[in-house]
Parts: C-alpha cells; structure tokens; sequence
C-alpha cells in the first residue's frame, strides 16, 4: 500500500521505454518529480502505445520488455519510491484508447499540424511520412493525463506544446459537456534540456551522445575524456571559451563545489588549466552523484520479480480510476447506453 499524504494536486508524467535514462532525462524531467513526490499526488506512466509510434518494427517492440524493465529501475534507482507514487504500463488501461478516441473528435488536424516536435520527432526516427498515430500524439498524451484528471504535468522544453494540446481539449469538453477535468498545469523542467556529450544536440540515446544513469565509474571517466569543449583550444596554455562549453555546463550541474567550478572558469579563459584536468574533476564529479544511485539500482535488480509486481499494482490502482473517469465521460456526454 501507497503511504497516504497531504496532496496540493495530482502529477502525471512519463517516458517512452525506448532504453535506459540518461542524466539529460534527470536533469529536464526526474530531478521535477523527485520534488513533488512528497507534496503531489504522483503517476507515472510507462508509455508503451507512445513508443509505437515511431518504433513498431517487430524487433523493436521485441526488445519493449527489457526496456520497460531497465526504465523502472532507473526510476527507483533515483528515488520514485512506489509506496508514495504510481507506476503503470500504458497498455494495460485500455480505457485509455477509448478516451483517446474521444478526444480525437475534439481536435482539428491543422493544430496537430502546428506542433513542430512531431515532425522532428518522424525526422529523428527516419520516417519518411508522418503516421497518423504520431501525427495524434499529443492526443494520445490528453488521454493519459485527463484519464487521471492530473492537474500538473511536468515536462521538458519538447513538450511544453503537447501538454498545451490537453488543456485545450479539456477546455473544449468543458464547454461542450460541463465542467469536469481540470485544466492542467505544466511544470518547467528547472533545467530544459541537457546538451549532449558531443556538443553539437541535447542529450539522445539515438545520437549516442549519452551518460547513462546505470554507467560504470570507468565508463563515466571514458566518456567524459572523450567530451566536446572548445574546438579552437589545442594547447592548455591557450585562452579558451566557457560559454557553451559542454564541460562547464556539465560542471555547473553536477559539481557541488561552486567555488572550484569559478575557478576553473577563470583559468580556463586564462589558458592556465588544460581540458584533462577540467574533465578529471567533472569525471569525479559526475560519479559522485551516480554512485548513490548505481547502489540503489544493484539493491532492486537483486530483487527477483520486484519491477512486475510494482507494475501490476500500479496499474491495477490506475485503471480503477480510468474506469471511473470514463463512465462519468460517456455520461456527460449523453452516449446511448445499453440496457444492462
């Protein structure tokens, strides 16, 4: 059982379990809801259906399993404790799919077609034509979130836009139907996006720019070696740039000592510290804040059917409200019923 609390809302967000996280998923969504999970009402979606629209070869959805798996432990590894919070596999409300189809009914196809995201998410998975699924995206998400009546969703710079699509059809059933969902809140990431380790795009498993939540200590100080930093600095005794350094702003968030990180900016502009010892420290760095969460990974990978049971319980606990949401939906709306 869930340890009941004071609630100032209900949060739902999630990910697609396209793979393990990485410190970008950290710092632009998990950091958010490790802070609310103590004053919020928490759900957090395994959006299963969501991969499906840019990932529906069969072996992709083959290796859907494990990534589901390595996903909700990298969850708790950080600190989503499930006495306090929800964890459930879209799949497995099929309410779901029948709200979606709703609100499919409330939306027009040109403000889908606003969302500039979508088609960078079809570039970024080579799709050479938009699927309708994907093109209904952010309709999909209105589902999950307005299923569970959230009222805060937390979410990075992508998909602030989406998260607008779900107000926006809470607001139209609202003026069709009479006051039901609430309309939702976004919560800014307080960092939006972390720029990944190559330096030239945010942080992505399909660029392979990546530090993952569950690396290894030598594969942390590999990676970061190999980091991006300022092209035009070949020698340590030449002035270099900080700004935009991925480096730095790696140094920024996961340094704990503010003065180090001043100093080193300064000498760095200086030409008087070389990129190796810079990126020594930030190594350091780095897994001192992952060795916490490398030690609760082990505990509950050690833990034989752990991540299902969290799973099935969650859901259960989810699609009993999903079938609440949706009988007061179709009454609302005056669907025909029929008789029992």
């Amino acid at each position: 059982m869930r340890t009941p609390r004071i609630t100032q809302g209900r949060i739902l967000t999630g990910d697609r379990p396209t793979g393990r996280l990485h410190l970008g998923h950290y710092v632009g969504s998990l950091a958010n809801r490790l802070m609310v999970q103590g004053t919020h009402e928490c759900i957090f979606i395994v959006a299963d259906l969501h991969t499906l629209t840019t990932r529906h070869a069969p072996d992709e959805i083959a290796q859907m399993g494990d990534h589901i798996h390595q996903m909700v432990l990298d969850y708790l590894s950080v600190g989503i404790d499930p006495q306090q919070s929800l964890i459930y596999l879209q799949s497995g409300v099929p309410e779901t799919a029948e709200l979606n189809l709703i609100f499919e009914m409330l939306t027009p196809v040109t403000r889908l077609q606003r969302i500039p995201s979508l088609k960078d998410m079809a570039k970024a998975a080579h799709l050479d034509n938009m699927p309708f699924g994907l093109l209904g995206y952010p309709v999909l998400q209105a589902a999950d979130v307005l299923l569970m009546r959230a009222t805060h969703v937390p979410v990075g710079k992508d998909n602030e836009a989406h998260v607008e699509i779900s107000r926006e059809i809470a607001r139209r059933f609202n003026h069709l139907y009479g006051d039901f969902f609430p309309v939702p809140e976004v919560v800014k990431a307080q960092v939006r996006s972390l720029i990944g380790t190559d330096g030239q795009a945010k942080m992505s498993k399909s660029l392979g720019n990546t530090i993952y939540l569950s690396d290894d200590a030598d594969t942390v100080r590999q990676k970061v070696r190999a980091m991006f930093t300022d092209p035009n600095r070949t020698r340590a005794d030449i002035p270099g740039r900080v700004e935009g350094n991925p480096v730095f702003i790696y140094h920024e968030i996961f340094n704990p000592d503010p003065e180090e990180v001043a100093d080193f900016k300064r000498r760095y502009r200086q030409g008087t510290i070389g990129d190796v010892e810079v990126k020594r420290s930030l190594a350091r760095a780095i897994n001192t804040f992952l060795e916490p969460i490398r030690e609760r990974r082990a505990t509950y990978e050690a833990q034989p059917g752990l991540v299902e049971d969290i799973l099935i319980e969650g859901t259960a606990q989810v699609r009993k409200q999903a079938r609440e949401t949706l009988e007061a939906v179709k009454d609302r709306m005056g669907l025909y019923r029929l008789p029992a």
